[in-house]
């Protein structure tokens, strides 16, 4: 077994070992989640933190960890006659991505509940981690499912077993700790709401502090033992301020004045519920308590805002969280001396943050386009004709990116049949959770019982098997599993063109603002986006297929226009991109957007190749949508052409809105099935 790296020996990332050390403190905070590029000592930290934990001290023979001083009533061990007691380490219990939900809650034997009416339960990974540390690395990427059942037990304090009305119940009081990076996707908000703490990590740009950390990590790896030793004074000390820090911790005073600096807070930054003001006031408690104070101050209540409101002020998931310290400070200090306590030690005996510096303000600056001009506008002289000819003096990759407009809600667009891909929210799919449709033998271990085919199975071999009782004799063969239907999440690939044509009469803008609307609806639905772009004479994979949302949105903003419209290097370039990613996951089934107004130019017969490539996708039975993108008085109706030959339907951006997207799933579905 590797020896952990220290946690005092982590150069840096004050905020991670603070948001670690308060948990420790004071499990109620509610668990951290850390959020940060590769590399950045994230894991290291975390497992770190349990070496510093005090000792459990356990019923002996107890799998649940049932304290002796107060044992659990319901433990499935129990009911315990505390006789014998023994103390261990804490535990840090590692959740792995792609655990399954048995590993997680644990598994009922199905067949003994049937035929001998025994409880026969094997603990998960809840109980293992019950009073210790539960740590989810990448937890973006963990099933919404799974994410649900730990938030749940993390929030109850207990883990609940049910399989066809055997119910088993076990305490399951744990700190967790989520690891992740923004780049592989992010956490829904309402889960992001549940994790008490969030912090934000990077490596730090000082060439000294980059020097340490390769020095310290080079001594542990030569011989980690030795590296222990010289950091186990600064470890027990650690320790020991815990342990000070928990016993400390009930005689904390959370006075009426830093209560009311804590709701003008969280009202102040417009955050959701009551929850945010709770968790704040726990860990003013906890910064308190690991200060050795007994009164919660002010600068208690400010640091409890900035590791407990960033998360929580995410409007969509386009938002960079942050908090902005300037009115963060402001409202401490309006609502700071009101009984006495709560209004010392505060803000305002430091010196205020540089709002243009590397610690000022929450919200990176806004910037417009390079000529002055209004969001989303062009500049009204050198407009970009029709034909997709650049302006005077501009050539046509040199045309300024325009900001999209307001995103709005859109309808769902699903892909026809019923897959099999990962679980998500937009196209019907088998999947281990959903509506029960049919039942058939298990493959591997039994996961959820169809109960009902299980007795009709078993029925007809009840005299053979000897039956006297009133029990059913249930053997193996006789088990069927619960075949289900849910949802999965597809890929969703747009390809959008940006040539010259797009970018007359400002369309662009809308354009933008129609595939910002649909990105929000894919991460709603935990979809894989991708996004190809073509103008000019080509095209190019301006982002290949990844989970994170954000990407995209961060690509399409940045999108230049002009040139001509290369049609048909778009469909192909989009063509390979399916046919790589098929590839990697062959499950998860595509959906084409493909955001146009159908005109096509540059080569030899455009119009006639981009027919060609566009039937491609047809002949492969691929869902598509047509964006119509055309406007003005005098239209081709080339975008719905372009959709026949998909196999697909046309919707124009006026359409694409929720309010008035009526029939287009069934227009989408009916017309791949024909294609098909």
């Amino acid at each position: 077994m590797s020896t952990p790296f220290p946690f005092t020996a982590v150069v840096g990332q004050d905020d991670l070992r603070l948001a670690l050390l308060l948990n420790a403190v004071s499990p109620a905070v509610g668990g951290v989640l850390v959020r940060g590029e590769k590399g950045t000592a994230k894991s290291t930290a975390v497992r770190a933190l349990s070496a510093l934990l005090p000792a459990v001290e356990v019923v002996t023979g107890c799998r649940f960890s049932c304290d002796p001083a107060a044992p659990d009533p319901a433990c499935p061990d129990g009911p315990h006659e505390v006789e014998a007691s023994s103390t261990r380490p804490a535990r840090m219990v590692e959740l792995p991505v792609g655990a399954s939900e048995d590993r997680l809650v644990g598994a009922l034997d199905i067949e003994r509940a049937l035929s001998e009416g025994v409880k026969a339960f094997e603990p998960g990974l809840l109980a293992d981690a019950h009073r210790g540390i539960l740590y989810v690395d990448e937890v973006n990427l963990l099933h919404d499912h799974l994410v649900d059942l730990l938030l749940d037990a993390a929030a109850m304090g207990a883990s609940y077993v049910e399989r066809e009305g055997v119910s088993v119940r076990h305490a399951a009081r744990f700190l967790l700790v989520g690891t992740m990076n923004p780049e592989e996707g992010e956490l829904r908000p309402q889960l992001l709401d549940r994790f008490g703490l969030t912090v934000e990590v990077a490596a730090s740009r000082e060439p000294d502090q980059r020097v340490e950390v390769v020095r310290r990590r080079l001594a542990h790896d030569d011989d980690p033992a030795a590296f222990v030793a010289r950091w186990a004074d600064e470890e027990a000390e650690v320790r020991a301020r815990i342990v000070a820090a928990r016993a400390l911790l009930p005689s904390v005073r959370l006075g009426d004045g830093a209560l009311r600096q804590i709701a003008a807070t969280c009202a102040a930054f417009e955050v959701d519920g009551m929850r945010a003001d709770i968790v704040t006031a726990r860990t003013a408690t906890a910064l308190a308590a690991w200060a050795g104070r007994t009164d919660v101050l002010a600068e208690d209540v400010r640091q409890a805002a900035l590791l407990a409101l960033p998360h929580r002020r995410r409007r969509n998931p386009f938002d960079a969280p942050g908090l902005d310290e300037d009115k963060l400070d402001e409202t401490l200090e309006e609502f700071s001396g009101s009984d006495g306590d709560g209004g010392d030690g505060g803000p305002d005996d430091e010196p205020d943050p540089d709002p243009d510096g590397p610690g000022g303000g929450g919200q990176p600056p806004q910037e417009g386009p390079d000529d002055g001009s209004p969001a989303g506008d062009v500049p009204a002289q050198g407009e970009p004709s029709e034909d997709g000819q650049a302006p005077a003096g501009r050539s046509a990759a040199e045309q300024s990116p325009v900001r999209a407009a307001e995103p709005f809600r859109t309808k769902v667009l699903s892909v026809p049949g019923l897959g099999e891909g990962a679980a998500g929210r937009r196209s019907r799919a088998r999947t281990e959770h959903g509506r029960t449709t049919g039942s058939r033998r298990p493959r591997g271990a039994l996961t959820k019982l169809h109960l009902a085919a299980t007795v009709q199975a078993a029925a007809p071999h009840q005299l053979a098997r000897g039956r006297s009782g009133r029990g059913l004799v249930v053997r193996r063969d006789d088990l069927r599993q619960a075949t289900r239907e849910g949802r999965e999440g597809n890929l969703v690939l747009f390809v959008v063109d940006a040539s010259g044509s797009m970018a007359a009469r400002q369309r662009m803008s809308a354009v933008k603002g129609a595939v910002l609307s649909l990105l929000l609806d894919a991460y709603q639905r935990r979809d894989k986006v991708g996004l190809v772009t073509f103008r000019g004479s080509a095209a190019e994979v301006a982002l290949p297929p990844t989970s994170s949302v954000d990407a995209a949105a961060v690509r399409l903003e940045s999108l230049p226009t002009g040139g001509r419209t290369p049609l048909s290097a778009g469909l192909l370039r989009a063509h390979e991109v399916l046919r790589v990613e098929r590839l990697r996951d062959s499950a998860r089934r595509p959906l084409v957007v493909v955001v146009t107004d159908g005109r096509a130019t540059g080569g030899p017969e455009p119009v006639a190749t981009a027919g060609r490539a566009a039937r491609l996708f047809a002949a492969e039975g691929v869902a598509s949508v047509v964006v119509d993108c055309e406007s003005g008085p005098v239209r081709l109706g080339l975008a719905g052409r372009l959709a026949g030959e998909l196999g697909g339907t046309a919707v124009t951006l006026d359409a694409l809105r929720a309010d008035s997207l009526a029939g287009l799933v069934r227009d989408v579905q009916g017309t791949s099935r024909r294609a098909a």
